[in-house]
């Protein structure tokens, strides 16, 4: 039934829009010139009257005022989408300004909708002071979080610190990219194609990575372990020399390799080199460089070490007396 009403209100189709706008102004039109007077009498006997406090409102005045709210919201509906697409054409403005003078533009829409179906109704604006406390209290408890997700993008869109095209790591390990910022949620697209909705509150209060706030670029790390055999410096040479020679490493940036630790097999190294633009992805230059350092390594007889051991038996006792770690 709730999404019957939406798409009453809201129609995606655009043959479908014209054909309710014409039927609703057909159905008002009639009454406004005494062609449902019958109707209207049937629909105001006494069995149809139902008081409300000091006011006896009829089953064709409940009718009568939903045709009036519908046809209303339905011109501001087309209103805000023409007013979306105009702001859509101001490609000088970013994304992130234009979501914003929409929403602020769209709520004024609605609100002057909003006042103006009350008043053809009859309701008298001054009594709806009686019910702020009530509507307050509604606020506060039902709608708690839808307001809070609104406010929630506001902030978001004032900030800027979240905008389309952005690269977010959230704190459950969602990563995509931005494609949607609306006054509920964020659409995030992750790399496997789902299009995951945030609600705005979760991106202000939880912690959230955002790869191209300021730039764009990532740093991408390899780690390497050598055996104890091998030239360590010649080793280290050809690890950096692998990454520069990626198309994708950043000359801005020069790569770097540490020496870390003395472990129980290798000599453990870590290589960190930079790429312009992360939203091209990271895994696919690690890899590269993973197979040249490999290729690099074979070339020179450098060797990638696996832990072995060795078991000395003693043949008198026939028991397992010792063991150690090689690195070979």
């Amino acid at each position: 039934m709730k999404n019957i009403w939406i798409t009453i209100l809201k129609p995606r189709e655009g043959l479908a829009r014209w054909l309710v706008l014409g039927l609703l102004l057909s159905i008002l039109g009639l009454g406004y010139f005494g062609q449902l007077e019958t109707l209207e009498a049937y629909l105001s006997t006494d069995n149809l009257i139902y008081g409300i406090g000091s006011v006896n409102l009829s089953l064709y005045d409940v009718i009568a005022a939903s045709f009036i709210v519908i046809l209303i919201f339905w011109f501001a509906t087309i209103l805000s989408e023409f007013s979306e697409a105009q702001f859509k054409k101001f490609s000088k403005i970013n994304a992130s300004n234009r979501a914003l003078a929409t929403k602020i533009t769209q709520i004024a829409i609605y609100i002057i909708a909003l006042l103006i179906a009350l008043d053809f109704i009859g309701i008298d604006l001054t009594t709806l002071t009686i019910f702020s406390g009530a509507l307050g209290i509604g606020l506060g408890f039902g709608l708690q979080k839808i307001s809070s997700n609104f406010v929630s993008g506001l902030i978001l869109l004032f900030e800027k610190s979240i905008e389309e095209g952005d690269l977010l790591e959230l704190e459950d390990g969602t990563y995509g990219f931005i494609r949607k910022a609306s006054a509920r949620f964020t659409l995030i697209e992750t790399f496997d194609g789902k299009e995951v909705l945030v609600p705005n509150e979760d991106l202000i209060t939880s912690r959230v990575t955002n790869w191209t706030y300021s730039n764009p670029r990532g740093r991408v790390e390899v780690k390497i372990g050598v055996s104890y055999k091998s030239d360590i410096q010649k080793a280290r040479r050809l690890i950096l020399e692998a990454a520069r020679e990626h198309p994708r490493c950043s000359m801005a940036m020069e790569p770097t390799c540490f020496l870390l630790n003395f472990g129980d097999s290798s000599v453990d190294f870590t290589l960190h080199f930079w790429v312009e633009d992360v939203t091209e992805g990271r895994w696919e230059p690690q890899s590269d460089v993973m197979l040249s350092i490999w290729e690099k390594f074979k070339a020179n007889n450098i060797q990638i070490p696996f832990p072995q051991r060795d078991l000395h038996v003693h043949h008198d006792s026939y028991q397992i007396s010792g063991a150690s770690d090689n690195a070979d």
